[in-house]
């Protein structure tokens, strides 16, 4: 059985201060059933990691370099990552590709980095409005999962959760139906069963876009979605609290 999983991706918001309130906020609420993951921006990731040693909440980052080392300023690579405490990695999140460029060949590139560095790789796909309304979604996530099939191993597969965001949902309110989100996130899974049976059964596939406490549940629900990658929900400890608890 695939165990749910909520992770929180605090994107470029907090400080030590908020950092401290929030990860105690989620420890005052005792054991959750289901796996707890929180991404906080670079610089509070050591402390992350300190404030919840001991618990079984993990720690992640947001990004990483889609190279090992060397001289590439600003970038922090997945060994790096790794030697903080992080234990899971976002990659190839919807505003890494549209502000920044991200490509499929990148996304694989920081995959396989963030396999041999020992984390688990995070990785995001899903359309915009625009594709959407065309009725090509599932071609959309169908190429931005081809190199990931293709290219890795039954192994590394093993240390990859995949999660479905709908760019038109990603911090606008608007939110897929419990439906919408099933029907993508079933035709994700048929993707990973044409390339193994086995992959398709034990890899996780989230869902990120506007999900909250109130409709957690419902989305939780559904057959083939396994948890949420969480965005503005996750700054408030209660609210993030009612999802896990959903």
């Amino acid at each position: 059985m695939r165990r749910i999983l909520v992770a929180g991706n605090w994107k470029m918001n907090a400080s030590s201060a908020d950092t401290k309130a929030l990860l105690n906020g989620l420890l005052d609420a005792g054991n959750l059933s289901c796996d707890v993951a929180v991404f906080p921006p670079f610089p509070y990731l050591t402390q992350a990691v300190s404030e919840l040693n001991g618990s079984a909440i993990r720690v992640g980052a947001q990004n990483c370099s889609d190279q090992r080392s060397g001289a590439f300023t600003g970038e922090v690579s997945t060994e790096m990552l790794a030697d903080c405490g992080a234990e899971l990695v976002i990659i190839g999140h919807s505003e890494r590709r549209a502000l920044y460029g991200e490509t499929d060949e990148v996304v694989l590139s920081k995959t396989r980095l963030a396999i041999d560095a020992g984390l688990v790789a995070v990785v995001c796909v899903g359309e915009t409005l625009e594709e959407r309304k065309a009725g090509r979604e599932e071609t959309v996530v169908a190429a931005q999962l081809t190199l990931l099939l293709s290219e890795l191993t039954d192994a590394d597969w093993k240390n990859v959760v995949v999660a479905y965001e709908p760019v038109w949902a990603i911090g606008t309110g608007e939110t897929a139906s419990p439906e919408q989100a099933q029907a993508i996130h079933a035709y994700i899974r048929t993707l990973l069963a044409e390339r193994s049976a086995n992959i398709a059964e034990e890899t996780r596939i989230l869902y990120g876009g506007s999900v909250k406490s109130a409709n957690a549940a419902d989305l939780f629900s559904q057959t083939d979605i396994d948890g949420g990658l969480v965005g503005g929900a996750s700054l408030d400890a209660a609210e993030f609290i009612g999802i896990c608890r959903a």
